[in-house]
């Protein structure tokens, strides 16, 4: 792994986590598109500890608002909010428990990952044009929550995209883009402090060199912005860019994968 490998997956994790567009699609495809070598479990580590860098810093005052409520028994707006946050996370991190070896193993294969996609670009679409503004984040209701969390599971399979199909599920149950978006940006603290965890106790400090302090900071720093990007790109935008580029990406992956036979 050079530094400049580590930058350019740095990049791409930072934007494809939290952009609608699958960081786990684009993690397998890049090395694969530009025959690099697998950047491995102790590379992967460094992209996870960036991004949870990204959206801990971007929502740490909610998340410490969202801790005191539900620590003091409240039924308030941040205190259900806390609770429903755990309920959604909870299917997916089943998910990735149970096909973990799957996950790593048939559902890296180059085509599926394109048709999917191009499936959740056509999915996201429908949804977005049919889906009036209703709901904001207030609203959100415990089936909300726990529907979002049930949809989230799916995105174990790359080109699904974690941010991608619970701000579809989102947007399906009625809530605003930025609402969908930002319990989606929420969504995400405790599932990649999970993942980050799990794989962390699998490397030592000797594995801490250049290349790896490059991926966390740039995952971090692309991260962080992507955030503010999408939150204010959906007060006024729709999902269409991000539809538009997933037909592209997916076309193009299936493409090169039946040309390489």
């Amino acid at each position: 792994m050079t530094v400049f490998q580590a930058l350019v997956l740095g990049v791409v994790q930072g934007l494809g986590e939290f952009l609608p567009i699958s960081s786990s699609a684009h993690l397998v495809l890049a090395p694969w598109a530009l025959g690099w070598t697998d950047p491995g479990l102790t590379f992967d580590v460094a992209l996870h500890i960036g991004t949870l860098f990204a959206v801990v810093a971007f929502f740490w005052r909610d998340w410490v608002g969202l801790i005191k409520e539900a620590a003091k028994g409240r039924t308030t707006h941040e205190a259900l909010l806390f609770w429903y946050l755990v309920i959604a996370t909870i299917p997916g991190a089943a998910a990735g428990y149970l096909l973990e070896e799957q996950a790593e193993t048939v559902f890296r294969a180059p085509i599926l990952i394109g048709s999917m996609l191009i499936i959740m670009g056509i999915i996201l679409y429908w949804v977005d044009k049919r889906m009036s503004k209703r709901k904001d984040i207030r609203s959100i209701s415990f089936m909300d929550s726990l529907l979002i969390g049930i949809s989230q599971a799916f995105a174990i399979i790359p080109g699904v995209s974690r941010s991608g199909v619970t701000m579809t599920a989102g947007r399906a149950l009625g809530l605003t883009r930025e609402a969908a978006a930002r319990f989606s940006f929420l969504l995400s603290t405790p599932i990649v402090v999970g993942a980050g965890a799990v794989k962390l106790k699998d490397i030592s400090i000797a594995d801490v060199n250049t290349a790896f302090i490059t991926g966390v900071v740039t995952s971090a720093i692309i991260g962080f912005l992507s955030i503010g990007f999408l939150l204010r790109y959906l007060t006024r935008r729709s999902f269409a860019v991000f539809v538009w580029y997933r037909f592209a990406l997916g076309l193009a992956v299936i493409g090169l994968a039946l040309f390489r036979g």
